[in-house]
């Protein structure tokens, strides 16, 4: 069995996506049947990569569509 390690870089965050306004990530729980028969699920955010002003520097980041709908980023084009 192999085993990889990856490095960051300084201020970079290893992780899967999730929203740089509020946090939102993949969530896990259970899917029922009618017949309450249990199987694992992944609910997954609505995530889109975006092109945000930060600090008066341009960054691509991912946004969820309800941050994405209040205008809580200003979105560059």
């Amino acid at each position: 069995m192999k085993f990889f390690s990856i490095i960051a870089k300084k201020g970079e965050v290893l992780m899967g996506k999730e929203c740089y306004i509020c946090g939102k990530t993949t969530t896990f729980g259970n899917k029922v049947s009618h017949s309450k028969r249990k199987t694992r699920r992944k609910q997954k955010p609505n995530l889109h990569n975006i092109k945000i002003e930060v600090d008066n520097k341009v960054k691509k980041v991912y946004i969820c569509s309800k941050c994405l709908k209040a205008n809580k980023v200003k979105k560059v084009v």
